[in-house]
């Protein structure tokens, strides 16, 4: 919609605020309200002022002061308020300058898509991800200099086999068999399809719904590509969305990546390609391999090349590295191929058409910020085809059950946050490339996450510490 557009569907829909939303270096949701009142031209003209230095990431105290452009463009009724409200998702710039803000991370995925452009490569990334998470009926945590605990509890988890529930009907799914069981065992069919709703009714395409692998609720919801910026747009809401009707129905929603041991983790499987004008430069019918054209390949080399970097960004968090272990469906081999999905990319073949000829990361977790994630998957993928990168051969086989001189020689995403932080450390120049990162940007995130999550996690004793040591 147009600035005036917006404007008139406001009218229409009787909306009595506006939300103003935007992502934090993190990948969190931020927001405020204004009365309609304030929704004139002036506004997309002038933004909004907020406090940048109460935001993880952003600004210090002494030069806080940022505005919030909406973007005319997202404007939708917001499908978690009770009371009629326009959602508009903003761009963030200097008062000052009136410059777009280098931290900005929807700014950096503009960048990103511009610079595809700019390469001659192509003109459209399209990203399609497949963002996993957990439904459960309670969630409690704490911690203090003399204790920790937590504690997840849902009705479909097997663990919950011989507890009175007055009375216990059981249909619990078994560890790593929650994969497309139909209700009774799968209790979430309507509370996905009200998810489901939701995101409709927001403007987000959705292709299906179903109950993934891990006992104790676990979920997919499956959103049609898109172009790469509107796409990152739409996790967001998508996230958003899951939350609040969760909690609206008494429930809990979750996109930690491993939040139960020895079961299946949530994962964020991104499928992507590069079209230019009108075509798939991804497909050629008369590839060796998949359908996969020379530029594919080189695409998948520089995803291969730069994955432990990718990962400081695409499995953001101390936890992401409980889920990338073997055994659990987990992609932890820098190899690709088709089908197989113990591979951290795959070329899926349910169709072998131009329209479908795509490659799909299956490294990430829905714990990332998609702006950043997609910039720097998209990046990474790039710097292959520019400098012509070999990924090597294919693996069409188990990559869990090699022989042991093959795998020793095949090479493991690190096991560990603050060892992907050193690779980006290290290995971040592909960003910079085209100004799409900034060295502001990288280091900020860098310090933020050893600060804030690796050492604070790396200090606490752990609960399991105390079975395995405190007698000693």
């Amino acid at each position: 919609m147009t600035v005036q557009d917006v404007i008139e569907f406001a009218k229409a829909k009787n909306i009595q605020f506006v939300d103003l939303k935007f992502t934090d270096v993190p990948g969190m949701f931020q927001h405020f309200s204004i009365p309609v009142k304030e929704l004139t031209e002036d506004l997309f003209e002038d933004g909004s002022g907020f406090d940048g230095s109460s935001i993880r990431g952003f600004q210090d105290i002494h030069e806080s002061d940022m505005l919030l452009i909406p973007d005319p463009s997202t404007a939708i009724v917001d499908p978690a308020c009770k009371i009629p409200t326009l959602s508009m998702i903003c761009n963030i710039k200097d008062p000052v300058t009136l410059e777009s803000y280098s931290r900005d991370v929807r700014y950096i995925a503009q960048k990103a898509v511009n610079y595809l452009s700019d390469t001659g490569i192509g003109d459209i990334a399209y990203f399609g991800p497949e963002a996993e998470f957990f439904v459960f009926d309670d969630i409690r945590y704490g911690g203090g200099a003399n204790y920790a605990h937590y504690a997840v509890d849902s009705v479909e988890g097997n663990w919950n086999s011989d507890r009175d529930e007055e009375p216990n009907l059981g249909y619990k799914p078994r560890p790593k068999e929650g994969y497309f069981p139909v209700p009774p065992s799968d209790t979430l069919q309507d509370v996905r399809s009200q998810m489901a709703l939701k995101m409709i009714e927001a403007g987000i395409d959705v292709e299906l719904h179903h109950h993934e692998v891990a006992q104790g609720g676990q979920c997919e919801i499956d959103i049609r590509f898109d172009e790469m910026v509107v796409t990152a747009d739409k996790v967001m809401l998508y996230k958003y969305i899951v939350k609040t009707v969760a909690r609206d129905l008494g429930k809990v929603a979750t996109f930690m990546p491993k939040p139960i041991f020895e079961d299946n983790g949530s994962g964020m499987h991104t499928h992507q390609s590069i079209w230019k004008d009108g075509e798939n430069v991804f497909y050629d019918a008369g590839s060796s391999y998949a359908n996969l054209s020379e530029t594919a390949l080189h695409y998948i080399g520089g995803l291969l090349r730069h994955l432990p970097a990718l990962c400081a960004l695409i499995a953001p968090t101390t936890n992401s590295y409980k889920r990338l272990v073997p055994g659990f469906e987990a992609p932890v081999s820098l190899a690709y191929s088709q089908r197989n999905r113990s591979a951290c990319i795959r070329i899926p073949v349910y169709s072998k058409t131009e329209k479908a000829t795509r490659v799909e990361l299956r490294t990430p977790d829905p714990a990332c910020n998609p702006y950043i994630a997609f910039a720097a998957m998209l990046m990474a993928g790039l710097d292959g085809v520019r400098n012509r990168i070999d990924p090597g051969e294919p693996m069409d086989k188990d990559l869990y059950d090699l022989e042991p001189e093959e795998a020793a020689a095949l090479e493991h995403v690190p096991d560990s946050l603050d060892k992907v932080l050193d690779a980006l450390e290290a290995n971040h120049d592909f960003l910079l490339e085209g100004d799409v990162f900034t060295p502001d940007i990288i280091e900020k995130y860098i310090s933020y996450k050893r600060e804030s999550e690796v050492d604070a996690v790396r200090l606490r004793p752990h609960p399991h510490e105390f079975y395995l040591y405190h007698d000693i």
